[in-house]
């Protein structure tokens, strides 16, 4: 991702809805661990990181880039500049890896996820959200620096042929991807970007109750899964 946009994406990462309700979805699926170590690949602001920091892991930062390594640091977090795809970091050393928004970044993602796999502990768990449903490329995409959006057999596929089971897959911010969808259509670059208090609010109110609906099945913008060795 351009510096431009990493740069951005931090400046909005404590209030903007997506990644305000992103951090609740960490926080939820990281309830009931015993805390251990972690990694937050592509940690970006730290938002991510902090989450994991409070529930009590030991959490290492990654970021590939030097503008995201040094924004890392500049907001306290223990970072790590590094390739997702040649981990710096011992076999069987990690309790748990987040990549939240990353894999879709990386040309070679079946590199990126084996090393997750050497990393990963036996018992350890991997933590993935990427975009989904290759219909919804557009502008921002291209903005983002992203190779690809997936569906739910490439991301599974990805996954088990590089070592992986799969615990849980569900689609995130479905409500919503009727608005996305006529957004993209006429978007010209990356949505990221400041939003009126009310229409934060607004999105905010809509991905909360979505929480509470029946709906993880049906098409969305995200794929979020849970996965862990195989």
């Amino acid at each position: 991702m351009h510096d431009k946009e990493v740069r951005k994406l931090t400046e909005l990462e404590d209030t903007h809805w997506w990644y305000a309700e992103r951090r609740h979805l960490l926080a939820r699926s990281v309830a009931g661990m015993p805390p251990g170590r972690a990694l937050d690949i592509g940690a970006a602001g730290g938002g991510n990181s902090r989450v994991l920091a409070a529930a009590g892991w030991s959490v290492m930062a990654l970021e590939y880039g030097a503008e995201g390594a040094q924004i890392g640091k500049e907001r306290g977090l223990d970072v790590l500049r590094a390739d997702a795809t040649a981990l710096p970091i011992a076999t069987d050393s990690l309790d748990l890896v987040v990549a939240y928004d990353v894999l879709e970044h990386i040309p070679d993602h079946d590199a990126a996820v084996r090393d997750v796999r050497r990393v990963l502990g036996p018992d350890g768990t991997f933590l993935i959200a990427v975009p989904c449903d290759p219909k919804l490329w557009s502008a921002h995409d291209v903005a983002v620096d992203h190779v690809r959006r997936y569906t739910k057999t490439t991301l599974t596929d990805l996954l088990v042929r590089n070592g992986f089971q799969i615990t849980d897959l569900w689609s995130w911010n479905v409500l919503l991807r009727p608005t996305v969808q006529l957004r993209r259509r006429t978007s010209t670059g990356s949505d990221l970007e400041e939003l009126p208090r009310i229409v934060n609010a607004g999105l905010r109110a809509i991905v909360t109750v979505e929480r509470y609906l029946p709906v993880k099945r049906l098409p969305g913008v995200t794929l979020m899964v849970t996965a862990r060795p195989a």
